[in-house]
C-alpha cells in the first residue's frame, strides 16, 4: 500500500496571513519545518478510505523509521487473511487519532496470534472482573476472591493498564494499605475513648442529658469501628492477585506477573498451646488467653464431655473430640455413610458458610474424603443418639424434616454451621473452663492421638490431611505430661556417672560418719599418750 514522507512548515505569509507551504523560500533549507508521514491503510467494511498520518518529526529519518514500523505492522497479517488486516488496520487508525506511541512489533503478532485486544487497553480491573467471572470453585471461594477485588485490588490498582502494572504499583498498594490500618486503629481509639467517656455521665440532670446529646452526635459523626486489613489477609491479596495474573500469563496477555515478586512480612501461624493449671489461674486473673489456639487436657475435655452428657447434640461434640471431624463434616455427616456395625464414618461431604448462606459441598482437597475409624464408646454414643433420634421422628410425625442427617435440629432439619458454633461457645462459657473454639477441638484430638502413641500417619488420614507435616506443625500441641515423659526417655539414653540425689546423700553420710569415727579414735589415742604415768 501506498506510503510517503514529506516536508512542510507553518510560515505563513505576512500580508495575507495564509499558509505558504511550498512556496516557503526557506524550505531549501533542511533545518527548517518539520516532516510528516502518510500510509494507506485497509479500506474499511463500507468500502471507504482510510490511511494513518502523523506530523512533527524532526528529521526525515525519524518520519522514514515510522514509516517503516506502521509498514511492519501492516505487513503480520497475510494477505488471505482479511480479518487480521481488518484489525491491525483499526488498530493503526485508533493509535492516530489519539497520537499515541506505536505499538511492539512483536508484541502485536503474539496478540494477534493469541486473539487478543491489539491496542492493550485494558485494565487491571476489567480483567480481574473477566477472571472471576470465568471461575468455576465453590460459592465461598468465590465470595473470599470477590472481597479482596471489591476491597482491595480495583480501588487501588484496578486503573492500571493491565500490561504495564509493575511490582511498585503493588508495593505501594500494601503500603497505602499499612497506612490505612494506622488511620483506622487511631480512629477506633478515638471512637472507643469517646463511648468510655459517654458510659460515665450519669442519666439524670438537664446538665448531664445535654451533654450526653452532644457527645453521642460527636460520637455518631464519627467513622464506624473498623478492623485492619491484617498480615494474612495482605497475603491473601497478593494470592489472589497472583492467581489472576498467573491466569492473564496463561491467555498470553502477559509475560510477567509481578504479584509473584513483591515481598511482604511473613505471617507466623498462631501456636497451639494447652490450658495448663498456671494459664487457667493468669486467664482467671485478666480474662486474656495465652493463644488465639487454645487446646484442653485430657481431664478438661472430659470435664466439658460430662457437663454436656444430657445435651442433645452430645454426640457431635463427643465425635468432634475423639475423632476430630471439621464442623461441616460433622453438620453434613449423613447416616448412610456412618456405619456403626464396621465401626466406621465416611467423610463425603461438608456444609460451607458463605456469610450466612449454608450450601452442601465435597471435600476441599482428594484427603477430605476419608474412612474415620470408631471406638467402641463412640459407637454405643451414636446409637443411642440414633434410638433418640427416631423418639423425635415419632413425636414430629408429620412436622418432622427428613434430611439423613445424623446430627439435625430438633425437627430433623439441617444444622446451621454457623449456629452450632454458638453454641458450643455458650456451652463453654456456661461449663466455667477455659475457653476454646469448635475448631480447637480438633486440635484436641489431634493432641490425644499422638500423646497416645497412635503413628503420625494415621492421625494425619483421620483428619483428612494431605501431608503430615500439616498434623505435626500445626494440630501437634506437647500435652504437659507428654512432654515430661520425653524429657525423661530421652535423659535416660545417655549413660553419666554422676549419682542420683539418694545415692549422693548416702555417699554423704557415709563420709560424714567415716570422718567422725577417725576423729573418735584420733581423739582417744592421744588421751592416751597425755596420760600420767605412775
Amino acid at each position: 500500500m501506498k506510503g510517503s514522507t514529506h516536508r512542510r512548515c507553518y510560515c505563513r505569509d505576512p500580508h495575507t496571513g495564509k499558509p505558504l507551504g511550498k512556496k516557503c523560500p526557506k524550505l531549501s533549507s533542511r533545518k527548517h519545518g518539520s516532516y510528516s508521514i502518510r500510509q494507506e491503510l485497509p479500506p474499511r467494511e463500507d468500502c471507504t478510505r482510510r490511511s494513518f498520518s502523523r506530523a512533527g518529526y524532526d528529521s526525515l529519518k525519524a518520519a522514514q523509521a515510522d514509516l517503516d514500523h506502521i509498514r511492519a505492522l501492516l505487513g503480520l497479517a497475510d494477505t488471505d487473511d482479511p480479518e487480521g488486516m481488518a484489525l491491525i488496520a483499526a488498530m493503526l487508525e485508533e493509535v492516530g487519532d489519539e497520537k499515541s506511541p506505536l505499538p511492539d512489533v512483536e508484541e502485536t503478532r503474539r496478540r494477534l496470534k493469541s486473539g487478543q485486544d491489539l491496542i492493550g487497553r485494558l485494565t487491571v480491573g476489567e480483567w480481574l472482573d473477566l477472571w472471576l467471572d470465568g471461575k468455576r470453585i465453590r460459592k465461598s471461594g468465590l465470595s473470599r476472591y470477590e472481597t479482596d477485588i471489591r476491597f482491595h485490588l480495583k480501588p487501588r490498582i484496578g486503573h492500571h493498564r493491565l500490561d504495564r502494572l509493575r511490582v511498585n504499583h503493588l508495593s505501594d498498594m500494601f503500603t497505602a494499605i499499612a497506612d490505612a490500618n494506622a488511620e483506622i486503629l487511631e480512629q477506633n481509639a478515638q471512637r472507643r475513648a469517646s463511648v468510655e467517656e459517654l458510659a460515665t455521665v450519669p442519666w439524670k440532670g438537664l446538665d448531664n442529658r445535654a451533654r450526653r446529646k452532644v457527645m453521642k452526635t460527636a460520637i455518631d459523626a464519627m467513622p464506624p469501628f473498623r478492623r485492619v486489613t491484617g498480615p494474612a489477609t495482605r497475603l491473601r491479596i497478593k494470592a489472589t492477585l497472583r492467581s489472576a495474573l498467573n491466569d492473564a500469563i496463561g491467555q498470553q496477555i502477559l509475560t510477567f506477573n509481578p504479584a509473584a515478586h513483591v515481598e511482604l512480612d511473613p505471617v507466623r501461624k498462631p501456636k497451639a498451646l494447652v490450658w495448663t493449671d498456671a494459664r487457667v489461674a493468669r486467664w482467671e486473673q485478666t480474662g486474656e488467653k495465652p493463644s488465639s489456639v487454645m487446646v484442653w487436657t485430657p481431664e478438661q475435655t472430659g470435664a466439658f464431655l460430662d457437663f454436656l452428657a444430657e445435651d442433645r447434640l452430645y454426640a457431635m461434640w463427643h465425635l468432634i473430640a475423639f475423632r476430630g471431624l471439621r464442623r461441616g463434616e460433622a453438620c453434613a455427616q449423613p447416616w448412610s455413610e456412618t456405619n456403626l456395625d464396621d465401626h466406621s464414618l465416611t467423610v463425603s461431604a461438608q456444609l460451607v458458610q458463605d456469610g450466612w448462606e449454608v450450601e452442601t459441598s465435597e471435600p476441599k482437597t482428594d484427603s477430605g474424603f476419608r474412612v474415620v475409624a470408631l471406638d467402641d464408646d463412640t459407637v454405643n454414643v451414636l446409637k443411642r443418639h440414633r434410638e433418640q433420634q427416631d423418639a423425635d421422628r415419632e413425636e414430629w410425625g408429620t412436622a418432622w424434616v427428613e434430611t439423613g442427617m445424623v446430627f439435625t435440629q430438633e425437627d430433623g432439619s439441617w444444622l446451621h454451621p454457623g449456629k452450632v458454633t454458638d453454641l458450643f461457645e455458650r456451652l463453654v462459657a456456661a461449663s466455667g473452663l477455659p475457653p476454646i473454639r469448635l475448631h480447637d477441638l480438633r486440635h484436641g484430638a489431634a493432641t490425644l492421638m499422638l500423646a497416645a502413641g497412635i503413628d503420625v500417619k494415621i492421625v494425619s488420614d483421620t483428619l483428612g490431611h494431605s501431608d503430615t507435616r500439616i498434623t505435626r506443625d500445626i494440630y501437634q500441641s506437647v500435652l504437659p505430661q507428654v512432654g515430661k515423659n520425653a524429657a525423661e526417655a530421652t535423659a535416660k539414653l545417655v549413660p553419666l556417672q554422676r549419682k542420683t540425689e539418694a545415692e549422693e546423700a548416702a555417699r554423704k553420710a557415709a563420709k560424714k560418719a567415716k570422718d567422725k569415727a577417725k576423729a573418735e579414735a584420733r581423739a582417744k589415742k592421744k588421751s592416751k599418750r597425755k596420760k600420767p604415768r605412775k
